[in-house]
């Protein structure tokens, strides 16, 4: 049954945001909440939007998914009268309780509640149930109902991540299939083997694999794709000794959608003298230290999608309902080459792959979502 949720509000007035920075002993909540008097909204007169995010585990300084999210706000922050406050999950069992806490705060009242991940669903089900006059926004899931029902107070928004990975490995099956040097790096097209790693063993992740093995396929359906699962989005040394055992099995280019765990893949790539491909940001940006393997980066614009909803509140036209697929044709995905090594990919090379993204746009190619 709904809370009246002034009322509730009343009886937790004692939490607020005090109680949220606390949040339980296990859990980060990191404040760096930001306010400018600049862009549409910031003429220092008015109250601001106050936005809530609630991250995926893994958190900040992933220089991935989680990053990318916080970017987004950010940006809003900088454009219109908007503060904002991170809370940073140890593990998805807290993510619903911190969803819960931004709601029911009313010091401040926030004006939106964000989801960053697929753990965030359940809790945001019953929250924004609980909380029917509290606008939320859920990344990489659909809050409904046991019925099927969209929930009329949560912004949807999910990713086409197949679409994204296709490019990226259709670019790595046209490498690996030729001699190709870049940086201290370079491919072994006798072995005609590519990886992939993934967090976990779950249908989300599982989408960026169909992807990547389609787009291997529709080259050279003949090279192996090796795979595999870390079993967390925040263990380097676990993704480093997965990519290692595939470098060492002949694969000359590993993909990874593993978040943090990711950083692991690029160590092992520098170590073997061989090729990564990024995830959800372009990674020869933020993981800079290894641009000199990062050949491309499958970005998942999780930004424009914080940065859409927060806009949507200040300008008074948040909707909520209504679910958002984001593929290449929206600009939610894309294949971003590397800073630095993007330059050295052979020009017939980004020919073909602009030539398969416009495949994909105009639907003469199908990319499968499940393997």
């Amino acid at each position: 049954m709904p809370v009246d949720r002034r009322r509730f509000l009343k009886a937790a007035s004692a939490l607020g945001v005090a109680g949220l920075a606390g949040c339980t002993t296990n859990t980060n909540s990191t404040s760096d909440s930001e306010s400018t008097d600049g862009g549409d909204g910031g003429d220092g007169g008015e109250d601001p939007v106050n936005v809530g995010m609630v991250y995926a585990t893994g958190g900040l300084g992933d220089k991935s998914f989680n990053d990318m999210a916080h970017q987004g706000v950010k940006q809003a922050a900088e454009e219109y009268n908007v503060e904002y406050e991170n809370a940073e999950p140890e593990e998805a069992s807290q993510v619903g309780d911190l969803q819960k806490r931004f709601a029911q705060s009313d010091s401040p009242n926030y004006d939106l509640v964000t989801g960053v991940g697929f753990v965030q669903k359940d809790g945001m089900v019953a929250n924004a149930q609980e909380f029917p006059d509290q606008s939320f926004v859920l990344i990489d899931e659909t809050a409904q109902t046991e019925d099927g029902e969209m929930l009329g107070n949560v912004a949807n928004y999910r990713f086409k991540e197949h679409q994204g990975s296709f490019q990226i490995g259709y670019l790595t099956a046209l490498l690996t299939t030729q001699e190709f040097s870049a940086g201290e790096s370079s491919t072994k097209p006798d072995e005609k083997s590519v990886g992939f790693v993934g967090g976990f063993e779950i249908p989300l992740i599982e989408k960026f694999l169909a992807g990547f093995k389609a787009g291997v396929a529709h080259h050279d359906d003949s090279i192996e794709v090796q795979s595999a699962y870390a079993g967390a989005f925040n263990d380097p040394a676990k993704g480093k000794e997965i990519a290692l055992t595939m470098y060492e099995n002949g694969a000359d280019i590993v993909y990874h959608a593993a978040g943090g765990t990711g950083l692991g893949v690029f160590q092992a790539a520098r170590q073997k003298g061989r090729f990564a491909m990024g995830v959800d940001a372009d990674q020869s940006k933020s993981n800079a230290e290894y641009k000199n393997v990062i050949l491309a980066s499958m970005v998942k614009h999780v930004d424009l999608a914080v940065y859409e909803s927060v806009e949507a509140v200040v300008n008074g036209n948040f909707e909520g309902g209504v679910e958002n697929r984001l593929g290449l044709d929206e600009g939610g995905v894309e294949a971003v080459y590397g800073q630095e090594l993007g330059s050295a990919i052979p020009e017939d090379v980004k020919s073909k792959l602009e030539k398969s993204k416009q495949q994909i746009v105009d639907g003469e190619i199908t990319v499968p979502s499940e393997l």
